[in-house]
């Protein structure tokens, strides 16, 4: 066989992942948001150097070129977060940072708007441009809003509306 058909171990070496796609959403981050990006950075940077250090093997080649393209991404968030004053959001209506009471046909449930990168719904952090998000930013305590869900609408009554001092 040709050897211009097979690709040699060293040739790997150095190539550069494409980026990690970003947000085309202005990067609006609680505190804590960007406390937990700066903390994923310092632990990239730490584990880069390590690699760095002892990068001899194919895998920890791929390993620090998958570390390395995650630190551009991180690098770019964290150059690019606005954070929010959660201090100076509005007390009567829902806004970013807000955790947010509801009440519906579904029973009642809690809601943090937050930065796409902080949003673990699991948790109850949902990203400020995702659809429940868009239908109660503004609202106030006593309204109803209808959250356009693929499982079909839904009609939430926004109970209250809290600024947790956590951060």
């Amino acid at each position: 066989m040709s050897r211009s058909f097979v690709k040699d171990a060293d040739e790997s070496v150095g190539e550069r992942l494409p980026d990690i796609p970003l947000s085309e959403h202005p990067n609006v981050v609680t505190p804590r948001g960007l406390a937990q990006l700066r903390a994923r950075l310092v632990a990239m940077r730490e584990r880069r150097d390590a690699l760095r250090a002892a990068a001899d093997t194919l895998p920890q080649q791929r390993e620090l070129a998958e570390v390395e393209r995650e630190l551009r991404w991180l690098n770019t968030r964290v150059g690019s977060a606005i954070e929010i004053d959660l201090a100076q959001q509005p007390r009567d209506r829902v806004a970013f940072g807000a955790l947010v009471t509801v009440d519906s046909d579904e029973g009642e449930a809690r809601y943090r708007i937050v930065g796409e990168d902080e949003a673990e719904v699991e948790h109850g952090l949902v990203s400020h441009v995702s659809p429940l998000a868009k239908a109660l930013l503004g609202a106030r305590v006593g309204d109803e809003v209808t959250w356009q869900r693929p499982a079909g609408d839904l009609v939430i009554e926004v109970v209250r509306i809290e600024y947790p001092t956590d951060e």
